[in-house]
């Protein structure tokens, strides 16, 4: 399977992780996608428009009876609502067709350009960019800003967009170790009013997302290693001990860390 991920345009930057590409080779091809804390758009040929990935709170299997090719825009956490204008609690662990956040119009005209010539995916994936970034400047209008577009304050206050980002950039930092009782405090809100801004802005829980941080750390601890030492590892990933790695590998991955780990060194 091809995959690659390219850098977005600058004025992206702050709001989208990477555009990818992907090639499957069908076949009856099926892989497994790990939750990541991220929502996707994605294009793919046969006719489709484009549909939104919310958050995932588990892991999902992806199987393709024929060859595939997806073009795609992965949002960074907490951005994906400005261009999708739909609060996303709505999409976890669901798809939505992208002409019923966008419109038909606008949906139609991306997908015939993206699939009506030859050209290099790094030049279709453009498109998708010009498009985000039009959305974004309409966003942006009027004077009201990032933080008024999402239905925060432009001034910059505690509460709104500003709060989300600075709990998002605090989870990811500690790798999911701080608890939410007491990032909460230190934002100055209450717990209630954190998690109400959560299942807004990002599509989980504060609780799930910091959850999902941790098993991030634990597979890429995996990956960086051919024998791992289980209670060790589970410690330096904020685990309270290994069984709480494997209750949240067996939640999240539908599989055990060993026969996660087994897979992978298979696959390298």
């Amino acid at each position: 399977m091809h995959y690659r991920e390219y850098p977005p345009h600058p004025e992206l930057a702050a709001h989208v992780a990477c555009v990818w590409a992907a090639r499957a080779p069908g076949g009856a091809h099926t892989h497994r996608v790990l939750p990541d804390n991220c929502v996707d758009i994605l294009w793919q040929d046969g006719g489709q428009q484009g549909f939104a990935v919310g958050m995932m709170s588990s892991a999902i299997l992806v199987a393709s009876a024929r060859p595939v090719r997806t073009l795609a825009v992965r949002f960074k956490p907490g951005m994906a609502r400005l261009f999708l204008t739909t609060p996303l609690h709505a999409l976890t662990d669901q798809r939505a067709d992208i002409d019923q956040l966008w419109g038909r119009g606008d949906a139609d005209r991306l997908a015939d350009a993206l699939w009506a010539s030859e050209a290099p995916e790094r030049a279709r994936l453009a498109l998708i960019e010009r498009e985000l970034l039009r959305r974004l400047k309409a966003a942006n209008g009027g004077g009201r800003g990032y933080a008024a577009a999402l239905g925060g304050s432009a001034s910059g206050d505690r509460l709104g967009v500003p709060l989300v980002q600075r709990a998002l950039a605090a989870l990811e930092s500690s790798g999911g170790e701080v608890r939410v009782e007491a990032l909460a405090a230190r934002l100055g809100v209450s717990r209630q009013h954190l998690a109400a801004q959560f299942r807004e802005q990002v599509g989980l829980s504060p609780k799930l997302y910091a959850r999902i941080c941790r098993f991030r750390r634990a597979t890429a601890a995996l990956r960086a290693t051919t024998a791992p030492d289980w209670a060790r590892l589970a410690l330096e990933c904020g685990y309270f001990d290994q069984s709480h790695l494997i209750h949240d590998f067996q939640e999240l991955a539908g599989s055990t860390p060993e026969r996660f780990h087994f897979s992978n060194q298979s696959a390298a």
